[in-house]
């Protein structure tokens, strides 16, 4: 018996979707909350991260180390994760207790948020903002992200926050926070694998049906691009780092499939144009572009590392790879493009738990489902006169562009940015 799609949505406003799967050996069930970065206020910036520790702290009903303990009792693989734009919560299991699965999840889903936990996870979040900030890309894009937005656009909030944010956080701005975005109608259930649907609604109703509905709102401005250059020094880096951020399509629309193409034939691997200009000559040790959607936007970046009297030089060849990419690739590039990413989709697509991430996922965008089928003719159906059109559409140069370099000798690493307008 093939997938089939079901969905229901509950009075509340939960919204509760599954691809049934009768041949699966697995089951996997996850929780996602159209809630990120973007949806904070800039005093509580990384609240949403934060927050989603604090849900493993136990609830009324259960303490932390009954969390671990009754998900391992049953064989869960669990885990959570938090983007700009998404929370998300997950187990996979095997088909018989899915629904025990599934009671743990929407008990931590509802957190005791206790003060005393909540101070402790603080120092927890700190020294997580403190390790990545010891990561070179990291500290480059987080910077990028800023500029390119705007420092009062909700866009350039970091996921993590800042070391000012989190220690000024107070347990009742969390609670608040969670009080709005953690709603019935700003939730979806999203299942995969061997399940009754219909058992696992009735289920689910049953422990979440009476959660509020609040109507929680996403805001979709889009601040005009900066385009502005920029230079970080610090003294614990070696390396000199550049990268840049542009505009792409967002995640509902058809033309991010040529974006990723592009971004993939430009930089996406070992048989991309600079790796074959940068990496493989010995030019640059790292050379790469990638392409984000959003909700409502996407972005397109191109990263360089190199030896820090290389990085003139090596941007420079990047930027010419990427403003004649349609004169240096052929269609039989395209088409290896192509072949890979059907490859991963597939891939991804075996497994429930693959699934029940791209519904859950699918769902945080748009209220409209698209089979795994239909993704890959959307895929396939990448030509290079769409690359080229989605290139002049959403150029990758001019651009917002970030530098990190090691700090000048006898000098103190730069505590804020210095810039020049972008050419």
């Amino acid at each position: 018996m093939a997938v089939e799609f079901k969905q229901s949505v509950l009075p509340s406003g939960l919204r509760i979707c599954a691809e049934v799967d009768p041949a699966a050996h697995t089951a996997s069930v996850g929780f996602f909350v159209r809630t990120g970065a973007r949806d904070e206020a800039t005093s509580v910036m990384g609240v949403s991260h934060f927050l989603e520790h604090m849900m493993f702290k136990g609830s009324d009903k259960r303490s932390a180390a009954e969390v671990n303990e009754h998900f391992d009792a049953i064989g869960a693989q669990s885990n959570a994760y938090t983007s700009s734009e998404m929370t998300a919560f997950h187990a996979s299991v095997l088909p018989e207790v899915l629904p025990h699965a599934t009671e743990i999840l929407s008990d931590i889903m509802r957190p005791a948020l206790r003060t005393a936990d909540f101070d402790t996870e603080k120092g927890v979040i700190l020294e997580e903002i403190a390790m990545y900030a010891d990561e070179p890309m990291w500290v480059l894009y987080e910077q990028l992200i800023e500029e390119h937005f705007g420092s009062r656009s909700e866009l350039s909030h970091r996921v993590l926050g800042t070391p000012q944010t989190i220690t000024d956080l107070t347990a009742l701005q969390m609670r608040e926070y969670f009080d709005r975005r953690y709603s019935a109608d700003n939730t979806t259930v999203a299942m995969a694998g061997k399940l009754d649907f219909e058992a696992m609604v009735a289920h689910i109703s049953q422990l979440c049906g009476h959660w509020d509905r609040t109507q929680a709102q996403r805001t979709h401005d889009l601040p005009a691009a900066r385009n502005v250059n920029f230079e970080l020094r610090d003294s614990k880096v070696s390396r000199g780092y550049r990268m840049s951020m542009s505009r792409g399509p967002g995640m509902t629309s058809d033309e991010r499939y040529a974006a990723f193409c592009a971004a993939q034939l430009l930089g996406g691997g070992e048989n991309s144009l600079l790796h074959w200009a940068l990496v493989e000559p010995g030019i640059a040790e790292s050379a790469e572009a990638g392409y984000d959607p959003h909700d409502g936007f996407g972005t397109a970046r191109i990263f360089v590392a190199s030896e820090p009297e290389n990085l003139e030089r090596a941007w420079s060849i990047a930027c010419r790879q990427a403003e004649k990419i349609m004169s240096l690739v052929r269609a039989r590039d395209l088409e290896q493009i192509k072949t890979r990413a059907a490859t991963g989709v597939v891939i991804a697509g075996e497994k429930p738990g693959g699934r029940m991430h791209r519904l859950g996922r699918l769902f945080m965008y748009s209220d409209v489902y698209t089979t795994l089928e239909e993704e890959l003719a959307k895929i396939n159906a990448v030509t290079l006169d769409a690359v080229a059109r989605s290139l002049a559409k959403y150029p990758l140069l001019p651009a917002t562009i970030g530098t990190l370099l090691p700090a000048v000798a006898g000098a103190e690493t730069a505590a804020v940015p210095s810039y020049q307008t972008a050419k």
